[in-house]
């Protein structure tokens, strides 16, 4: 398996689709290579865009408060997009898009080997876990996924548009106190083989709740 940055350099170069033709750059993904815990979004925006690296706008600094509020920085974990280059206007990722990049991200998976993925908001989760499912009835629950847990939760530029006293921010930061229990967890057991990552299958939840349930979350236990 060739090594990460190998492959970022091919993506750098990316025409798969036609965001090639008004992207800045390809955003590929930043952070450590070895990380236990990733992090996948749906697209780069603006100042991603310019910068060349995922979260860094009002979205990525709340990502990083997150991260701060369970004792990590963002160097300790992988953080990468269902998409790796901006879609003009920050439109949604269309089918074609996301057919053409998630190879690259499956790559990032099968040289990564997180023990824990965090999909951030809809686009993310339904590539995963192949589902149809909304994330407000995905979140709060860790499901079992090709040997490593995924726990969804919402999109931090989703929670900033309901501001600090918001439902949805409460969520969110239980979520991540879920995260960090769960991957100390992950921590704390055996090594992992070695192992190549597929394209993804639906995957089946396991009983891990982050809290009381919603009564539309209900299926999920």
């Amino acid at each position: 398996m060739r090594p990460l940055a190998e492959a970022a350099a091919e993506a750098a170069d990316c025409v798969r689709c036609r965001l090639s033709e008004t992207r800045t750059q390809v955003v590929f993904g930043v952070g450590n290579a070895e990380a236990d815990l990733m992090f996948i979004g749906e697209a780069p925006g603006f100042h991603e865009d310019r910068q060349g690296e995922p979260f860094v706008g009002a979205a990525g600094q709340l990502l990083t408060r997150m991260l701060s509020e369970i004792g990590l920085e963002r160097a300790d974990v992988y953080i990468a997009n269902i998409l790796k280059c901006r879609p003009p206007g920050n439109r949604d990722p269309q089918p074609l898009e996301i057919d053409a990049c998630t190879p690259w991200l499956v790559e990032q998976l099968s040289i990564i080997r997180p023990r824990l993925v965090v999909t951030l908001g809809n686009f993310a989760t339904k590539f995963v876990l192949q589902t149809t499912r909304g994330i407000t009835s995905m979140r709060g629950a860790v499901f079992d996924w090709q040997s490593r847990k995924v726990i969804p939760t919402y999109h931090p530029a989703a929670v900033l548009r309901g501001g600090e006293r918001s439902r949805q921010f409460q969520e969110l930061r239980d979520d991540f106190m879920f995260i960090s229990r769960t991957l100390a967890q992950l921590q704390g057991q055996a090594e992992s083989p070695n192992e190549v990552v597929e394209v993804p299958e639906a995957a089946e939840p396991i009983v891990v709740s982050a809290g009381e349930p919603d009564p539309d979350q209900l299926e999920l236990f």
